[in-house]
């Protein structure tokens, strides 16, 4: 059993959770949050934690944003676009339960006053910004992060919160070109 309370979308995401583990969830409904969800999920976090793993789309990345800003210290969990893509639809309640299995192994933990390590010059480096590619290494580096696609800024801000080192980052970029085998210096 998981000790943290997930916070997921809907009703088919706690489903698929379900069917990897063992773990009690919070369902938004979507991404139209309410007060009375805010509180229980706030409740949540005060006596056991919580994990929040929403779709790796537009709204889930919102909610993920405004339920982060409520509720600090928040526990996070991501899944790829295509480990949660079926057909044209994208979402956790898609994904395997090997998949969700292991986004719960690799789950973040925020950290809001924590200096980061990693600076916007070594993003800048690493061609995470200003280059004509950015965001389709950033996809590729924050996959290899566990924490997910953001624009610049939103990825240098989970870069800090989520305390990612030197050496973690290093492997990702390193992953990251090895993808994309030189084909863009």
């Amino acid at each position: 059993m998981i000790k943290e309370i997930i916070v997921v979308e809907g009703k088919d995401d706690t489903t698929a959770i379900r069917r990897a583990v063992e773990a009690d969830t919070i369902e938004t409904g979507g991404s139209a949050i309410n007060e009375t969800i805010y509180r229980r999920i706030e409740r949540a976090s005060a006596t056991r934690g919580v994990i929040i793993f929403t779709d790796p789309d537009h709204a889930g990345e919102r909610l993920r944003k405004l339920i982060s800003a409520r509720v600090p210290g928040c526990k996070h969990a991501f899944i790829t676009q295509e480990e949660g893509r079926k057909k044209e639809d994208i979402g956790v309640e898609n994904a395997s339960p090997e998949t969700i299995r292991l986004a719960l192994e690799r789950v973040k933990t925020e950290y809001r006053e924590a200096p980061g390590e990693i600076t916007k010059g070594d993003l800048m480096e690493a061609g995470l910004l200003v280059h004509p590619r950015a965001a389709e290494r950033r996809l590729l580096v924050g996959n290899a992060l566990g924490i997910g696609y953001a624009n610049g800024k939103q990825f240098y801000n989970r870069c800090r919160m989520f305390q990612i080192n030197r050496e973690e980052f290093s492997q990702a970029v390193a992953a990251m070109e090895a993808a994309l085998g030189g084909e863009d210096a």
